[in-house]
């Protein structure tokens, strides 16, 4: 019987007493809808890229299980695949598990189901990532993207142990084994645990624990048992090996390439309560980072992601407008003398991202 232990909870607060950034943004945002008659949720561009991906990771799967392959191609599919499975998560999954894929709820309960087939489980990802990082977002000690972990140290409030001083080299291998940790691991950690970062989650229903165990098992069927016994145990593992190295990558770097990097800001509790003295949207920009905004296919693969700072702003906006609003919130930024980080490409950003790995693995 799942129970939930008594723990004393840190409140986080924010001085939104002075919000007038948000609230002018806010105007300026609607203006723009409103002046084009848009609707804030996906359009045709949202709905063409999921009638791409979802049959595309269909035809990849079940060509790897039905055609007679060689071993390279077979490796090479499974790259594909896992890459796949990765852009319906930023385009899918991401959108309507924020609200924003359509107006229509059961749209968006359904698709955001797209995260149970990739292995993850939807309610506890809405807790984990709408809930806790977009509110908490780089706030040590609440934000569970920047939980701390003996071999991963993201921001200096956080312990250094030896092993950090390595980390800018070998968390290219944390991240390619993440997605692997994240359906086989952490979400039952969370799921028996009932807390995620020692936050307890909220209560789920009796149709919530029967979703979590349905899909784990379907994934079992889908990902594990019908490839074997298909293709056999071998060319399976390394296969699904592929897959999630693939999937892993590509997943980890996007999201940290949002936050770890240098010029983003830091918070931390100590187990005391915490006020942050800025208003929330002050701090989203300042704990955000925007990334090639002007390249066009890493903006449709990862969906929008790249635009960072008007995804934490905006969080039930779709994808799809973000490169529009991306001139209103920089303009509205400057007007008030708030920093808008953005890299140009995704290689700077990639270059920084390390940088700062390997800055916070010198000891103190």
């Amino acid at each position: 019987m799942l129970c939930r232990l008594a723990v004393f909870m840190p409140k986080v607060s924010f001085n939104n007493k002075n919000n007038l950034f948000f609230t002018a943004l806010k105007t300026n945002v609607d203006q723009y809808f409103n002046k084009n008659g848009l609707k804030k949720t996906g359009d045709f561009n949202l709905y063409a890229k999921s009638l791409i991906l979802i049959p595309g990771a269909i035809l990849v799967y079940v060509s790897l299980l039905v055609f007679p392959l060689s071993g390279g191609i077979q490796i090479l599919l499974s790259g594909l695949l896992g890459a796949i499975l990765a852009s319906i998560g930023f385009n899918v999954m991401h959108d309507a598990c924020h609200g924003s894929y359509s107006t229509k709820k059961w749209v968006n309960d359904l698709l955001g189901l797209s995260l149970n087939a990739l292995g993850g489980n939807s309610f506890i990802w809405k807790f984990k990532h709408n809930i806790l990082h977009h509110t908490y977002t780089n706030v040590d000690g609440m934000d569970d993207d920047i939980a701390k972990s003996p071999l991963m140290r993201q921001c200096r409030s956080q312990k250094w142990v030896p092993a950090h001083k390595f980390q800018h080299i070998y968390v290219l291998g944390v991240y390619a084994i993440s997605s692997f940790a994240w359906v086989f691991l952490m979400d039952f950690n969370k799921y028996f645990k009932q807390n995620v970062n020692g936050t307890p989650l909220q209560k789920m229903s009796r149709q919530d624990h029967i979703v979590f165990w349905i899909s784990k098992l379907l994934y079992g069927i889908f990902y594990i048992a019908i490839p074997v016994l298909a293709v056999g145990w071998g060319p399976w593992a390394i296969g699904f090996a592929v897959m999630h190295v693939v999937m892993g990558l590509t997943l980890a770097l996007v999201f940290q390439l949002a936050h770890v990097v240098e010029h983003t800001e830091f918070e931390h509790i100590d187990g005391e309560n915490t006020h942050i003295e800025n208003a929330w949207a002050e701090h989203q920009v300042r704990t955000t980072a925007n990334f090639a905004p002007g390249n066009i296919f890493v903006n449709w693969y990862v969906g929008g992601l790249n635009y960072q700072v008007e995804h934490h702003l905006f969080p039930r906006i779709s994808h799809v407008h973000y490169p529009a609003i991306s001139k209103i919130v920089q303009s509205t930024c400057q007007e008030f003398n708030l920093p808008y980080h953005t890299y140009p490409t995704m290689t700077s950003s990639m270059i920084s991202h390390f940088r700062m790995m390997k800055s916070l693995g010198e000891r103190p």
